[in-house]
C-alpha cells in the first residue's frame, strides 16, 4: 500500500500564503508562455489541491488532474463546481502506471523533484501528447535540501537547468526553452523556480 505523504497536510495545504503565492506566480508564467484555448484538453501532473489548474481552467476545455494522494484529490474534488472547465481526477502513479490518453498539453508545478526517473517521465509525457502538444513544467533550481522541512517523497534537491532541458530533448521534445518563473519564499530563505516549455 502506497504512503500518502500529504494525508495530514491536505486540509491546511492552502493556508500557507507563500505556497499559494508561488503557485499563483507559476500559473502566470504558464499562461504567459503557452497559447491555450477552449478546445484544449490538458493534463496537470501532480495536481495536488488544484492551485495551478484552477488558474488555468478558464482557458481550456478539460483538465485531467493526476495525483497519487487521495487526500489532495479530495480537496480538489471539492472545487469541481467552481472551475472554469470540465475536470477529471485520476489517482494513479504515472511513474509506474501507463495512461492511455492523449492530451493537447501537460502542465506541472513542483512535482518532478518527487520523481526518481525523470527521463522516463519525460518519455511518458511525449507519448501522451498529441502532435504539436505542449508542455510547461515548473520546478526548483538546485538547492541545499532545505526547501522541504519534512519527507514528502523527495528524490531531487532541485535540478540543473541544462540537465533538465537535455532530458526533455532526449525524450523528443522540440522548441525547448527554460527560463526563470518566480521565487519561492520559505521562512528566511528564497528558492528559484524555473519553467520548461516545448512541444512534441
Amino acid at each position: 500500500m502506497k504512503k500518502d505523504y500529504f494525508q495530514h497536510k491536505a486540509e491546511n495545504y492552502e493556508q500557507d500564503k507563500n505556497r499559494v503565492n508561488t503557485v499563483g506566480n507559476i500559473a502566470k508564467a504558464v499562461l504567459k508562455v503557452l497559447k491555450l484555448d477552449k478546445t484544449m484538453q490538458i493534463m496537470d501532473f501532480g495536481s495536488g489541491t488544484g492551485l495551478l489548474l484552477e488558474k488555468i481552467a478558464p482557458f481550456v476545455d478539460r483538465i485531467t488532474a493526476i495525483d497519487i494522494s487521495s487526500s489532495m484529490n479530495k480537496m480538489l474534488d471539492d472545487k469541481r463546481d467552481n472551475l472554469g472547465c470540465e475536470l477529471e481526477i485520476l489517482e494513479i502513479d504515472l511513474a509506474k502506471a501507463r495512461l492511455d490518453q492523449k492530451f493537447d498539453g501537460i502542465i506541472s508545478s513542483m512535482t518532478m523533484h518527487h520523481i526518481e526517473d525523470i527521463q522516463k517521465m519525460f518519455n511518458n509525457f511525449h507519448t501522451m501528447l498529441n502532435d504539436n502538444g505542449v508542455i510547461a513544467i515548473a520546478d526548483l533550481d538546485i538547492e541545499d535540501g532545505s526547501f522541504h522541512t519534512e519527507d514528502t517523497g523527495i528524490f531531487h534537491f532541485g535540478f540543473d537547468r541544462e540537465m533538465f532541458l537535455d532530458t526533455a530533448k532526449k525524450a523528443g521534445f522540440k522548441n525547448l526553452n527554460i527560463s526563470s518563473a518566480c521565487t519561492a519564499v520559505r521562512a528566511d530563505a528564497e528558492y528559484q523556480i524555473f519553467i520548461l516549455t516545448g512541444n512534441k
